[in-house]
């Protein structure tokens, strides 16, 4: 997930049901933030429950963010006919439905569906969510979608905490992930009953939408994709791999396993509540460089890591380093492209995608030929390519005043 795109003012004040609107989309987040965290910490399991290879399982983590890329395309133009409300309000009972189904099959073949179901439904979800956080913004005229992601965030701690708690009791699948939807999917019936209509947001998404669709150049861009497609690297390896690298690389029980990606989620959340201050103090450039220096340090901590509790502390510094440079991406796009930021943003976002497509197979093709001590340093030197990319990241410098 990622922090908020630039805001177009617009000329007029929110409506009485906003709040109520931008309260349940906050849910939404963090109902799909926790749904996304038991997925990914309990993948040691998933691979035992359905005996899947070491050398299979970056294909199946591969094929996720492929089946999510096809699922947000079909899915915008699912908004254009029944508005992005309507999609929300299916598409999240049913990831939940998949997480179940992920949780009680037996065979290779229910996995790739359940999984297949997973990725589909999660672009979807993922697109209609900030498209209706995209129309919230527009209509509110500031920034608000730094909040969703914080959201977001909150909920992964949620779900990785569950995910321990599953493994700390032998719980197993079908019961976790079964008892997650049972109450996941209600809730987030529930809460679709409240998301901002037409009525309060008018026609706000499609403005948005618009903007969006407007063509911009690639060229300026194209070094903040590589950054973002970087950190999305960096991302998708603590996701799929982090768990698995404490129990199969450092011996770790796997309830105390999920600790790596609980610490990674809370070092985000805490990183992105401080993260405006310290780039209005420091500036973007110094913060991104110490960001990317700072992730870097922590995929070296966890690839040298003598136990688990070092791993955990590694990947915790990673999540300190790589939720500063997101937010920065987007906003320096915005910056590019002051009356086309929505536009920008779209483009910056598809490497969202890039990158945990990129992220998976390469970690696990490499601790396939070697070990996750090696994969580790792949994405470490990733991140440290963000460095020269940094000085993209400055403000435009402001026009010198007119002489008289």
């Amino acid at each position: 997930m990622s922090a908020a795109p630039p805001v177009q003012p617009v000329p007029f004040p929110p409506a009485p049901g906003l709040r109520v609107g931008r309260a349940a989309l906050a849910v939404s987040f963090l109902l799909q933030g926790t749904t996304f965290a038991l997925l990914v910490t309990c993948i040691p399991e998933i691979q035992r429950r359905y005996g899947l290879s070491d050398g299979l399982l970056p294909v199946f983590l591969a094929a996720v963010p492929i089946l999510a890329g096809v699922g947000s395309i079909t899915s915008e133009q699912l908004v254009k006919r029944t508005g992005a409300r309507a999609v929300l309000r299916v598409v999240q009972p049913a990831v939940c439905l998949s997480l179940a189904a992920a949780g009680l099959g037996s065979a290779l073949w229910q996995l790739a569906l359940a999984l297949g179901a997973f990725g589909l439904l999660v672009g979807a979800l993922d697109a209609s969510m900030n498209m209706l956080g995209v129309g919230l913004q527009h209509r509110y005229g500031r920034s608000i979608m730094i909040g969703f992601h914080a959201a977001f965030s909150l909920g992964g701690i949620l779900g990785a905490a569950l995910a321990g708690l599953g493994s700390h009791y032998d719980l197993g699948l079908p019961v976790l992930f079964g008892t997650a939807a049972a109450v996941i999917a209600p809730l987030a019936v529930l809460t679709g009953t409240r998301f901002a209509g037409p009525a309060e947001l008018g026609d706000a998404v499609r403005e948005a939408a618009e903007a969006a669709a407007r063509s911009i150049p690639w060229r300026p861009l194209l070094p903040l994709c590589l950054a973002m497609a970087f950190a999305y690297i960096a991302d998708a390896s603590v996701s799929n791999y982090s768990v698995k690298y404490l129990t199969d690389g450092l011996g770790s029980r796997e309830d105390l396993a999920k600790l790596s990606y609980l610490g990674y989620m809370v070092a985000m959340l805490l990183g992105r509540a401080l993260g405006d201050r310290a780039v209005q103090r420091f500036g973007a450039v110094p913060v991104v460089r110490s960001g990317a220096a700072l992730a870097a340090f922590g995929f070296g901590v966890a690839a040298v890591a003598p136990a688990a509790w070092a791993g955990i502390a590694g990947f915790t510094v990673l999540g300190f380093g790589i939720c500063a440079i997101i937010p920065q991406v987007f906003a320096a796009g915005g910056r590019l492209f002051p009356a086309d930021s929505d536009a920008a943003v779209a483009r910056l976002n598809l490497f969202n995608y890039v990158g945990f497509l990129v992220g998976s197979p390469l970690v696990g093709a490499i601790a396939d030929a070697s070990s996750y001590r090696w994969a580790l340093l792949a994405p470490m030197l990733l991140v440290l390519a963000v460095l020269p990319l940094a000085d993209r990241f400055a403000p435009a410098p402001a026009p010198a005043p007119a002489v008289a």
